[in-house]
């Protein structure tokens, strides 16, 4: 296969991504995934360097039109404009422009009144994204197909109740199961250190602890770490629900923290950051976890964001109640959010106690 060099295309593990700079990020533009790399990544790419160029030199109200009239594409393109759009997380927007860049190449030119747009194209559709790329991923796509189709009926371009993947069966995949014991966590740390991963030493002390997701550590400042000595913790509005958590820290992790922050001071930016002392970015994160992952557990699966489930475990078994556990993860398992979020905010003392209880379940866990 031939190569093209496309400015902000790169290729990881035979897949393009469209990178844009934290500039670009700032105007709006978000990573693309283009698929298998080939022509059809290529295309993808280059219309969104397109956009970037004429957004960057002011061609943007001056252009053609990009998509016909009342065409999906062009219902999109006017959502992308509206206050409802920018409103939106990060994180839910880049899921839509993810799910984007799949239905774009095949429906993007098409009014969703099309002939062309049935309930049998839809239903293959599905299915080739299911064969060739995952279960998950097709399920992602129709869930934004349908937010999409209620975009064009609010734009008043189709009836809200005609979408025909309304009789598609989109089943999820099945949830992960998959957890962390502590002792696991401990030597995972550590192999990270002795290999020079020291970042992902400290991502790995700093998942099992606070339970926060990858993306809300690779977000982690000096900025957002608050108390004093021992009951130093770091507050932060998740990426992915805006809610507020607070993600305390035991002293093995406290002092891997401070040896790491002797090495690496981090007064501006992020704290993490891999060997190279860029911050960690969705893809080097991962990565870095893999390869220590390997040394320790070869041919395991199980990913860094899987910490996060194996703290809510341990905390259930020690018997934390759903509200309290609802405040050391920052999420909705509580049964009822609302009453919680107004009755028992998110503070240090509820946050302690699910972190008790998490003592308590490991113990539990380690009898059996």
């Amino acid at each position: 296969m031939g190569k093209i060099k496309i400015p902000y295309y790169s290729v990881k593990k035979g897949r393009g991504y469209w990178q844009p700079t934290p500039t670009m990020k700032a105007a709006g533009f978000t990573i693309i995934r283009c698929g298998p790399d080939g022509p059809a990544a290529w295309k993808i790419a280059q219309d969104w360097n397109e956009r970037w160029q004429r957004h960057r030199q002011g061609r943007a109200q001056d252009a053609q039109p990009r998509w016909p009239a009342n065409s999906i594409g062009d219902a999109f393109d006017r959502y992308r404009r509206t206050d409802e759009w920018t409103a939106k997380k990060p994180r839910t927007r880049e899921e839509w422009e993810r799910a984007w860049a799949r239905i774009e190449p095949v429906f993007g030119d098409l009014s969703p009144t099309s002939p062309e747009i049935s309930l049998e194209t839809l239903s293959q559709f599905r299915r080739l994204i299911m064969n060739n790329v995952s279960l998950r991923e097709a399920h992602r796509t129709i869930k934004i197909w349908r937010a999409l189709w209620r975009i064009c009926a609010a734009f008043n371009i189709c009836g809200g109740k005609n979408d025909p993947s309304l009789g598609i069966r989109n089943v999820a995949p099945a949830p992960r199961k998959a957890s962390w014991r502590h002792w696991e966590a401990v030597w995972l740390a550590k192999r990270a250190w002795r290999l020079g991963y020291h970042g992902m030493a400290v991502a790995i002390a700093l998942a099992w602890d606070t339970q926060f997701s990858p993306v809300d550590l690779r977000r982690l400042t000096m900025a957002d770490l608050n108390g004093a000595k021992a009951s130093r913790h770091f507050d932060l509005a998740r990426a992915k629900s805006g809610r507020d958590v607070i993600g305390t820290m035991g002293r093995r992790t406290l002092a891997l923290l401070d040896a790491y922050l002797a090495k690496y001071p981090a007064e501006v930016g992020t704290i993490l950051r891999n060997r190279s002392g860029a911050p960690y970015s969705r893809f080097t994160m991962p990565d870095d976890f893999a390869v220590v992952r390997e040394t320790c557990f070869p041919g395991d699966r199980r990913t860094l964001a899987d910490m996060r489930r194996s703290g809510a475990i341990e905390a259930n078994i020690g018997g934390a109640d759903p509200a309290t556990l609802s405040a050391k993860m920052g999420n909705t398992i509580s049964t009822s959010n609302a009453l919680h979020k107004t009755y028992q905010p998110v503070d240090l003392t509820a946050v302690r106690q699910a972190d008790a209880a998490r003592r308590k379940g490991r113990s539990l866990l380690r009898g059996n």
